[in-house]
């Protein structure tokens, strides 16, 4: 049920991912250079987000350079060496956009409870967010390679919710990978998976 204007939120905390909720990457230039290498679409980024290969970038423990090394690596035999860093360099760089109305709608939920964003990002996420003019978006930012742990880590989830002050238990959180939203509820969450904008619309219409 709807509470009466003026009630207490549902929530008294919105924790939001980022990448693939607010901001949106386009693959197009990589793809395109695949086709030209003769290598199956996909094959980059298969090779980029393994486990061994994305985790050090994700935790801060090596620089998204070294992380374009690696990708290389996991490339070689499949293509030329150059080509291969060519791929990496290309995947680091590929341009992205946010969300005009998924910002809206967490700007708008921000005038009633605190809004945190929770994660699995590379060093250079502030800079994104700045340059994309969201630096003020939320109240904090936990990021993975701030603080050393990645979603689906229990600890990150209780992290965002100290930082905003609230239970866990009390937060919404958002996200569009089915294993990180069930770990926050494995947490007392209320879980939310995205997929569109108008999946948040509908989670935040209590506080909108």
């Amino acid at each position: 049920m709807t509470e009466p204007t003026g009630g207490r939120p549902p929530f008294d905390a919105v924790l939001c991912d980022v990448d693939n909720v607010i901001r949106h990457y386009d693959n197009s230039g990589l793809l395109a250079l695949e086709r030209t290498a003769g290598l199956a679409e996909g094959t980059t980024m298969k090779v980029a987000f393994a486990p061994h290969v994305d985790l050090p970038v994700l935790l801060g423990q090596v620089t998204p350079q070294e992380w374009v090394a690696s990708i290389a690596e996991g490339l070689a035999g499949l293509v030329p060496d150059d080509t291969a860093w060519e791929l990496g360099s290309t995947l680091l760089e590929l341009p992205f956009r946010a969300d005009e109305e998924v910002v809206a709608l967490l700007r708008r939920a921000r005038v009633r409870v605190p809004l945190v964003l929770v994660t699995n990002a590379t060093l250079t996420l502030e800079d994104d967010l700045a340059g994309l003019g969201l630096a003020d978006l939320a109240d904090h930012v936990v990021s993975s390679a701030r603080v050393g742990i990645a979603k689906p880590d229990p600890r990150i989830y209780r992290l965002a919710a100290y930082r905003a002050g609230v239970r866990p238990e009390r937060c919404l959180f958002v996200d569009d990978t089915e294993e990180n939203v069930a770990a926050a509820e494995a947490l007392g969450m209320t879980g939310v998976r995205f997929r569109t904008a108008a999946d948040l619309e509908t989670a935040l219409a209590p506080l909108l």
